[in-house]
């Protein structure tokens, strides 16, 4: 039988300070009194896995600060990252199932809210307006995966470069909040393509590069 993996990992703590965790997860505002008294905190440091592949699905997970990454592993041992998660919940397509279909391990330093599941699916159950407010959450979620999918889908760097900085950014303009290597892996480039075609929209007039912030400067039908 699968077991918990997480069950002798939780680390719990002092009465936690709702108020400050709402500020950094305004999604929480709506977590019912009674479910937030069963809620747990957590911290894993770089490189510790959260849960495992075949691991039972006993805690739903909220990332507020650092990275977790969902990795399933190909018949020739290479890695896969599904997910790359720097805040809100994580593997939350896992509520229904009894086990985890992949790994998850902290890339950084990290801390986590860890909801009892069989407390958080009586709280969706007994909670018209939670369980609103989480069918919301999804459907958020479902339109990034989308959005993600659809940039996979370019066959170009550049492309992929503009569609992020078009969707992730404000008004094409976005401070990177991870290091340009994690960032050339979410878009499925190599580091080195990232960063060659990064110089060369620079170049072209098409980018402007200030540090970590990145600013599309025009929008065309350029061909890459």
């Amino acid at each position: 039988m699968p077991t918990c993996y997480d069950l002798n990992h939780i680390v719990n703590t002092k009465r936690m300070d709702w108020h400050t965790l709402i500020e950094s997860q305004g999604f929480l505002e709506f977590i019912p009194g009674d479910l937030r008294k069963v809620t747990e905190r957590r911290n894993i440091a770089a490189g510790e896995m959260l849960f495992r592949a075949g691991s039972s699905v006993c805690y739903l997970y909220c990332l507020l600060s650092g990275e977790v990454r969902l990795v399933r592993h190909d018949a020739s041992g290479g890695r896969i990252v599904l997910q790359r998660s720097r805040g809100g919940f994580i593997a939350e397509a896992s509520i229904d199932s009894k086990t985890y279909h992949c790994d998850a391990v902290a890339a950084e330093n990290t801390r986590l809210l860890c909801f009892p599941l069989s407390e958080f699916l009586h709280a969706l159950e007994g909670n018209a307006h939670f369980r609103t407010m989480w069918m919301a959450l999804l459907a958020r979620e479902v339109r990034k995966l989308r959005t993600r999918c659809e940039r996979l889908s370019l066959h170009n760097a550049g492309e992929r470069i503009v569609h992020y900085l078009e969707s992730e950014g404000a008004d094409g303009v976005l401070t990177l909040s991870q290091s340009r290597k994690a960032w050339a892996e979410e878009l499925g480039l190599s580091h080195e393509a990232l960063y060659r075609t990064l110089k060369k929209l620079a170049g072209q007039g098409r980018l402007k590069i200030e540090g970590k912030t990145i600013s599309l400067l025009r929008s065309s039908d350029y061909q890459y």
